[in-house]
């Protein structure tokens, strides 16, 4: 096992796993290699790359791709609303829909749920945050939102950040019912969302293309949402109607190929975060959880 293999504790099993890393090598080489990371700044973290994968992604030889990486990422193919021969395209594969009983939604108001399947973060004051994924490396709230003075509303109030991988179902989903409003889209690179990228950089969420919106909650007042492009990722696309109120765990959108992230911001003493994620968080673990699942409760 590499000495900085990707690990996480997963709620479900209660136990430390290693990441299984799609692209593995790729990603090391182009981060870990004078000549990756020469690639990287010239063509890698350029939007032109991420569109000529998604490209491909979406021809119809990618088909080919689905069923071998359904077998080696062991996905279970019977949560999908369609069997994986009805995709014409790995992009469509993996955008694909759950059947509404793969991820059921708490139904409690004052429990806000992960938005999405994945690794996540969450820190209940940001200002007292003393490291993500390195200790003492943390980035800026007014670089991340250009503005400052919603950077300075959420600067004690709690972020959670989910990390999609690969392999996890990438549709979003609202945490907490609200009206939330149109999305705004901030333009940037696309460097790798990747631990072993943001081991070195954790400023590429201030940097990468980035959506914000402002879910206005009855319980949870003013929740910031953002959606963080990342290298190979196509795009992110939205299905919501914005002003109108959205119910907790209705889908948001979609990434297309790629690992990607959300992020949530919470006001000061809106929530408090559920005690594995704050726990395995002061370690800079993640913690896996699925889309729907308890994440906290209005405070």
């Amino acid at each position: 096992m590499p000495t900085d293999a990707i690990q996480y504790y997963d709620r479900y099993s209660g136990k430390v796993e290693t990441e299984q890393v799609y692209g593995d090598g790729f990603l090391r080489w182009t981060y870990g290699n004078p000549l990756g990371l020469l690639a990287l700044h010239v063509l890698v973290k350029r939007a032109l790359f991420s569109r000529w994968y998604g490209w491909r992604m979406d021809r119809a030889a990618s088909k080919a791709r689905i069923l071998p990486f359904i077998k080696t990422f062991k996905l279970n193919s019977g949560e999908f609303t369609e069997p994986p021969d009805s995709f014409s395209t790995f992009n469509e594969f993996f955008y694909r829909k759950l059947k509404p009983t793969a991820r059921p939604i708490i139904g409690d108001q004052h429990v806000a749920v992960f938005p999405a399947d994945g690794r996540h973060l969450g820190f209940q004051n940001i200002s007292e945050m003393d490291g993500i994924f390195v200790k003492g490396q943390v980035f800026s709230l007014e670089a991340l939102l250009r503005d400052s003075t919603l950077a300075r509303k959420y600067q004690q109030g709690s972020m959670i950040l989910s990390r999609l991988c690969p392999v996890d179902y990438h549709r979003f989903h609202f945490p907490v019912t609200g009206v939330p409003s149109t999305p705004q889209m901030i333009n940037g690179p696309l460097f790798s969302v990747n631990p072993i990228a943001l081991r070195q950089n954790i400023r590429i969420f201030t940097e990468n293309k980035r959506a914000i919106t402002r879910i206005e909650s009855k319980e949870f007042g003013t929740v910031l949402m953002l959606e963080i492009g990342a290298t190979c990722v196509g795009g992110f696309e939205f299905t919501f109607t914005a002003d109108h109120p959205a119910s907790k765990g209705a889908e948001k959108g979609y990434f297309k190929f790629g690992g990607s992230s959300t992020m949530l911001l919470f006001e000061p003493d809106r929530i408090q975060l559920d005690s594995d994620l704050l726990e395995n968080s002061a370690n800079r673990q993640e913690l896996y959880a699925r889309i729907g699942d308890r994440m906290g409760a209005a405070g």
